[in-house]
């Protein structure tokens, strides 16, 4: 007991270590990554597209272009990276006969948190009011349950592989984007349809996560190689990852055949797209069946009993090395899950894993260490602290915000939520 408790403190101090290796690592990167697009389309109150209205997008720091609505009635304006725009709408460029719904909401102050963000300004009669810190407060809470369903699923798998291995893996994150660009290539390649190239690619993933385990990580256990090598093992595999992606895909962000454009629907002051609406549901099933796999399961008991004790699950008959392998697939499919609903919403970059792994492990760290329901708290926790506190801090630290009160519950509880507390010596 005191052992495996001891394991698990050094465990803990080394992935703290990592984490603040890694943070360095994030802060460095060249804001040309971060470029991203504002854009939506102009409707008439039929659902006809508008042609020719006149959009402006400005910030503070002097950026300003000017585009107009195109035959689909569709528009976009490149932006140089996050932060607070401002959109205006001509009026005097709207068809005669055609008003807003609310004539006072021509210019609104959108946050720009990922690399791409939709405003609409719907028409037709009746009057909504004017954005308030409420309406900011509902639109950017539903953007964090969202961008938190994203951490979840990655961090699920993460946690489940933590688990049963104890390793840190440090290349998780490219999974995430093994799983976007799996997708991209199926749908945009191979034109199948989207759900099948995300099923598809969901499935390649999975296999992927089993491959890497019978190649690499099951042959470092069979040699005895200690967790805190591995850990730097899977660093090293993350980087040559990630080049390997930028050498066939660029540098470039791509975009799905499918939903190259689609317009958003405004449920009350919430801006939400259809595609984001329907991933969102779809990763709630699949934590959902995940959690009851591991609770109900034969194969899923025999992985909670091997994360207890690996000697006594195996004495007890279980194939321990086989069940790792099962949650190596499940906890890869997972994690390329993730990488195809957080690319709906940003695009497919060779960096989009790396860039949210931090906030993976924030989210495993803060629900519990090797708790599949606590990655899943503490990833809700994270995606709407990040995107909520930028109505109080500068958008360039909504993630320094997030791990500042994760830092501050771990202080009052180290195991953290839903963690178990171990006794040290």
């Amino acid at each position: 007991m005191i052992t495996q408790s001891r394991q698990r403190s050094l465990s803990l101090l080394t992935i703290a270590v990592s984490l603040l290796a890694a943070l360095s690592i994030v802060f460095a990167i060249p804001s040309h990554a971060e470029d991203g697009a504002i854009s939506g389309t102009m409707n008439d109150p039929e659902g006809n597209p508008v042609v020719g209205v006149v959009f402006n997008v400005s910030n503070a720091e002097g950026f300003n272009e000017t585009t107009e609505s195109g035959t689909d009635g569709s528009w976009s304006v490149a932006v140089p990276g996050s932060g607070s725009y401002t959109v205006a709408l001509d009026v005097g460029t709207l068809p005669e006969g055609i008003t807003l719904t609310n004539p006072d909401r021509t210019t609104l102050t959108v946050t720009l948190l990922s690399n791409q963000k939709t405003v609409q300004f719907p028409t037709g009669e009746g009057s909504t009011g004017g954005e308030s810190t409420l309406d900011r407060l509902l639109q950017l809470t539903v953007d964090g349950l969202v961008f938190g369903l994203v951490i979840a699923l990655a961090g699920v798998g993460l946690s489940m592989i933590f688990g049963t291995t104890g390793l840190t893996n440090f290349a998780h994150g490219e999974l995430v984007t093994f799983g976007a660009i799996a997708t991209l290539i199926l749908n945009n390649f191979f034109e199948l349809p989207f759900v099948l190239a995300a099923a598809g690619a969901m499935l390649i993933s999975g296999l992927f996560g089993a491959l890497q385990d019978k190649v690499l990580w099951l042959q470092l256990r069979r040699k005895g190689v200690s967790l805190i090598a591995m850990l730097v093992v899977s660093i090293g595999l993350g980087i040559f990852l990630r080049y390997v992606y930028l050498f066939f895909l660029g540098g470039s962000t791509r975009q799905f055949n499918s939903f190259s454009g689609q317009a958003g629907i405004a449920i009350g002051p919430v801006d939400i797209t259809p595609k984001i609406i329907i991933g969102s549901a779809v990763a709630i099933l699949a934590i959902l069946i995940t959690l009851l796999w591991l609770g109900f399961s034969r194969t899923g008991k025999a992985s909670r009993a091997i994360a207890d004790n690996p000697a006594l699950a195996s004495a007890s008959g279980i194939n321990v090395e086989r069940v790792i392998n099962v949650v190596w697939t499940v906890g890869a499919a997972l994690a390329g899950l993730a990488g195809v609903l957080y690319a709906l919403s940003i695009g497919v970059s060779w960096l989009m894993g790396f860039q949210i792994l931090l906030l993976v492990f924030a989210a495993v760290i803060l629900g519990g260490l090797g708790t599949t329901v606590g990655a899943l708290v503490g990833a809700l926790i994270v995606g709407v602290l990040i995107q909520v506190s930028t109505l109080f801090i500068p958008t360039e630290l909504k993630v320094v915000g997030a791990l500042l009160i994760m830092i501050v519950i771990l202080l009052v509880r180290p195991q953290g939520l839903l963690g178990r507390s171990e006794r040290v010596g």
